[in-house]
């Protein structure tokens, strides 16, 4: 007893002396001096001691939402009406149910065309015009078609497939020229909302976050009322009537002062419109209480 007592004081110990060293010795705040960087992968990030010891201390750590958490939001998904797949990203890779699962992305591409379009803006080192504001703006916060038809003449396939390469994507595909046949999947969705501060060029990001987080009351259910007040949200929408019913989907990254997870619900065969906003807010609601 006496020697397992020691163990457990000497694995406390060895972190927090390594946690301490680096604090000292960087002199000042930073990203990796907070508690809240304790992972696995960041701690490889930040430089720490690559102590056995001190990698079963950062799994310890609570991961966000938890297993729980996902396995709730399985289950209720699972007693939905229609083909309900969701993918959630905190740390680590996405998990959720038929998160591999390939859907018509309707108007969630959206996010990916002002992301490609900012790009090719950085790229040419210019700012955005009036009309590239009018574009976007009406295109991500009103989801309005034409102005989406106008930012894909610009960008073409080739603006798609580089953000979706860009992002890590597995499965994305534009199987005929046109934005609307695009093919997502809700863990390539996760990705690319976890990954927005990495794909949008930085003179931009603050744009794209404010475009993204101030989409019309109308078009705000699902995810953002499921995570509001406690969550800042940047999302996009899309639906439209299929075979099956109506195909609802949406994508977000949400964050709050210490924690964030990527979250993309897709569903089809909807018995309507409302009924696939509530299942995409019972969803998130499980995925984030």
């Amino acid at each position: 007893m006496r020697r397992l007592s020691a163990l457990i004081v000497v694995a406390i110990a060895v972190p927090v002396a390594a946690l301490t060293m680096v604090t000292l010795t960087r002199g000042q705040s930073s990203p990796c001096d907070s508690p809240a960087f304790a992972s696995v992968e960041a701690i490889e990030r930040c430089g720490l001691p690559d102590v056995p010891k001190l990698r079963l201390v950062a799994s310890a750590v609570a991961v966000f939402p938890s297993e729980r958490q996902v396995k709730d939001a399985r289950r209720y998904a699972k007693g939905r009406a229609g083909i309900v797949a969701f993918a959630v990203s905190g740390e680590g890779r996405p998990r959720g149910l038929l998160e591999r699962r390939t859907y018509v992305s309707a108007s969630v591409v959206k996010a990916m065309l002002l992301v490609a379009h900012l790009q090719d803006r950085a790229q040419a080192g210019g700012s955005l015009s009036r009309r590239d504001r009018f574009l976007l703006g009406r295109m991500i916060r009103k989801s309005d078609n034409e102005d989406a038809t106008a930012i894909y003449r610009a960008v073409g396939d080739r603006g798609l497939v580089r953000v979706s390469r860009d992002a890590g994507m597995k499965r994305f595909s534009i199987p005929r020229p046109t934005w609307a046949s695009a093919q997502i999947t809700a863990a390539d969705q996760v990705r690319l909302f976890s990954r927005l501060a990495t794909v949008v060029p930085p003179r931009f990001l603050g744009y794209a976050r404010k475009l993204l987080a101030s989409i019309v009351p109308e078009q705000s259910w699902g995810i953002p009322r499921a995570a509001r007040p406690r969550f800042r949200v940047f999302f996009k929408g899309g639906w439209r009537p299929t075979g099956r019913g109506e195909l609802v989907h949406q994508a977000a990254l949400v964050e709050d002062a210490k924690r964030r997870a990527a979250i993309a619900v897709l569903t089809d065969g909807n018995p309507s419109m409302a009924y696939g906003e509530r299942t995409i807010e019972g969803v998130a609601r499980r995925l984030l209480r």
